[in-house]
């Protein structure tokens, strides 16, 4: 997570990067057992050639159109992008946005990375820092208009948790690029200056994103569902300090990973959207902070 990049590099200054994960470099390895069976081991998942497709470039940030399991065509589109993203700036520990009028405007990619649309909100549905790093915002769009004007299809999103070792890319519409690596496995909690994020996806270190990234789905290469929005990342090796997040396991050791990034799980929000998409934070099954 950063603020706004100035000067670090030049090409991110003229660009006008906002806030976004650190760069990855070495990774903590993740714990394997092989099977000295070969015929036992599990036949591996057939991986889809994921490309930019329905991903969004914001003024500072990544993010993608987005669709629950049970969304309609109908139904207003929705995109995903973290709270740390908003362009009021990062939100304060336990604060939650919801249902604010907004106009901001996302450019909608193609497969090839191509911006073929500027999609426009009508509403900030969503937006926290707490616990999750996420918002979301609904569209004057619907996502039939969407893919027939563009033919582009949103992404779906995974409502069940993520797994260890699982084949993923970060699509990055900021950047128009891909990085491809697999979930090494999950934080307990991981803290960053002000803020506690649980239950956090940790990268193997192939997914070195850099800045402007924060927002990007972290997409299943097996069943090209989003299961994370990517938030973060360790820059210096520093503690839980901005920029330098740490890992605390349940029973409160500090572990710190100099170069690996992270991202924060969405599973849980599809139970907190109910008919039209609407958010209904009081959903027998909605865990997400509330205001």
């Amino acid at each position: 997570m950063r603020k706004p990049l100035v000067a670090a590099l030049t090409a991110l200054a003229i660009a006008g990067i906002g806030a976004a994960p650190a760069v990855a470099a070495p990774a903590a390895k993740a714990d394997t057992k092989a099977d000295s069976k070969a015929d036992t081991r599990a036949a591996a998942p057939t991986l889809q050639a994921v490309t930019l497709a329905g991903t969004v470039a914001l003024s500072n940030c990544s993010g993608s159109v987005i669709r629950f399991p049970n969304s309609l065509d109908t139904d207003p589109a929705l995109v995903l992008s973290n709270g740390h993203c908003l362009t009021s700036g990062f939100l304060d520990p336990g604060e939650v946005l919801t249902n604010q009028t907004s106009t901001r405007t996302f450019g909608l990619l193609n497969s090839s990375g191509t911006r073929v649309a500027t999609l426009r909100a009508s509403k900030l549905a969503y937006a926290t820092m707490t616990d999750t790093d996420v918002s979301i915002y609904q569209l004057t769009s619907t996502y039939a208009t969407i893919k027939s004007a563009y033919g582009i299809s949103a992404l779906t999103v995974q409502d069940t948790h993520p797994t260890a070792g699982t084949a993923i890319t970060v699509a990055s519409g900021y950047w128009k690029t891909l990085y491809n690596c697999n979930i090494d496995g999950f934080a307990y909690r991981l803290k960053e200056g002000d803020w506690t994020w649980k239950d956090s996806v940790r990268y193997t270190s192939a997914c070195q994103t850099i800045g402007g990234t924060s927002g990007s789905p972290v997409i299943d290469r097996s069943t090209g569902k989003v299961v994370a929005v990517n938030n973060t990342g360790n820059e210096d090796g520093a503690t839980c300090t901005e920029n330098n997040p740490c890992e605390v396991s349940e029973s409160g050791t500090v572990t710190v990973r100099k170069g690996i990034n992270y991202a924060q799980e969405i599973y849980q929000i599809p139970a907190c959207f109910t008919t039209g998409n609407q958010l209904n934070l009081s959903a027998s099954a909605c865990v997400l902070p509330k205001p």
